[in-house]
């Protein structure tokens, strides 16, 4: 058991930091989910650790042991890619053990260890099978086999079930996840999905232009976004935001946007140590705004017309224009007689809220 420590990491390129000031702790066992959109610098932090770049400053630490200048064979870390590497000419049985056979292990050994693998990934049928005769889920299975028969110290998995269709992704992120809390590998998972974040992560780390922008378990990130970046990138459908004026009169502070004018709770101002500042975001998921009828008690309440529904099911989204911006309102009363063209009523409590500086975008607690 193994904890991975990075301090400062920073990668340029020219003029351009691909990682800025980059660190992070994982714990030894921990499977830690690196999230964040495309070009965000997960996948240079990973090659970093892994010895297949050089970073320009910043340390990296397997254990206690600094391994900045030692090359990738002796850093005793296991990559999964996401186009598997397998070697096409090999069997199931000989892409597993090639690890082994690279460093002269005894065959009773590498069978063996093989054995191991092949039991607890569940893939005795497979071992004479050609990679060209497997499915996609087979080949990251046996790719997942290889790393794990060196019985490494870390794990990195490069956005690993990319390749996979939707259903065949949701059952390999139960059985990663269940194979990870088997061996107990300290574990760094790259991903832009955030469905796969939530779901696997022991913590999620979310990245933006070779920032990190938070670290935490998956439902404070969700509950207690540091800024409006995580709050947008985690969730699905996205968090709705708006722009408000903060308008202050004798009796109450108000925020006022596109029409609509609400007080802020006064418990919250008298708790809130930062002065208020002049514009601040309000950020509402779709799932926590409820339709109303007019009688409806609610500490907001917004009205606005319906532009668009989208049906999944049981349940639906709905669009809601209020003046020039548009708000998603989730998990609607499929029985209501809802259509396009409707102006309806709906609401969110203060609790359901969260709210954010406008200028520096950070999370203002009230």
């Amino acid at each position: 058991m193994t904890n991975l420590r990075i301090e400062n990491l920073t990668k340029e390129y020219g003029n351009a930091k691909a990682l800025d000031d980059f660190s992070l702790d994982i714990k030894s066992g921990e499977f830690m989910v690196l999230l964040g959109p495309s070009g965000c610098g997960k996948t240079t932090a990973v090659r970093c650790i892994a010895g297949l770049t050089s970073p320009s400053s910043g340390q990296i630490y397997i254990g206690d042991k600094l391994v900045n200048d030692l090359p990738p064979k002796d850093r005793d870390v296991a990559m999964v890619f996401q186009n598997y590497a397998l070697y096409p000419h090999m069997s199931v049985y000989d892409n597993i053990g090639f690890p082994l056979k690279m460093k002269k292990k005894s065959k009773s050994y590498i069978e063996q260890k093989i054995n191991n693998v092949v039991n607890l990934l569940g893939m005795k049928d497979l071992l004479n099978r050609k990679p060209k005769e497997l499915s996609g889920g087979q080949m990251q299975r046996v790719a997942l086999g290889r790393a794990l028969v060196r019985e490494p110290k870390v794990f990195l998995m490069d956005e690993p079930l990319s390749n996979l269709d939707a259903k065949l992704r949701m059952y390999m992120r139960t059985e990663i996840k269940k194979l990870q809390n088997k061996v107990g590998i300290t574990t760094l998972y790259i991903t832009h999905d955030q469905i796969e974040a939530m779901s696997m992560a022991d913590k999620v780390a979310v990245m933006n232009r070779g920032l990190l922008q938070q670290v935490g378990k998956p439902q404070e990130v969700y509950n207690q976004p540091a800024n409006t970046f995580v709050a947008g990138f985690i969730g699905s459908p996205s968090m709705n935001f708006l722009e408000c004026n903060l308008v202050k009169d004798p009796t109450a502070i108000r925020l006022e946007s596109n029409g609509i004018s609400f007080k802020l709770p006064n418990t919250g101002i008298r708790s809130s140590s930062k002065p208020l500042p002049k514009k601040m975001t309000i950020g509402m998921r779709p799932k926590d705004i409820s339709i109303l009828e007019d009688e409806s008690h609610t500490d907001i309440k917004m009205k606005g017309e319906i532009t668009f529904i989208e049906m999944l099911g049981d349940d639906s989204i709905i669009e809601v224009k209020i003046g020039s911006s548009l708000i998603k309102v989730a998990n609607a009363n499929s029985n209501r007689d809802l259509c396009i063209g409707r102006v309806i009523m709906f609401g969110i409590p203060y609790s359901k809220v969260h709210f954010f500086d406008t200028d520096d975008e950070k999370r203002f607690l009230l």
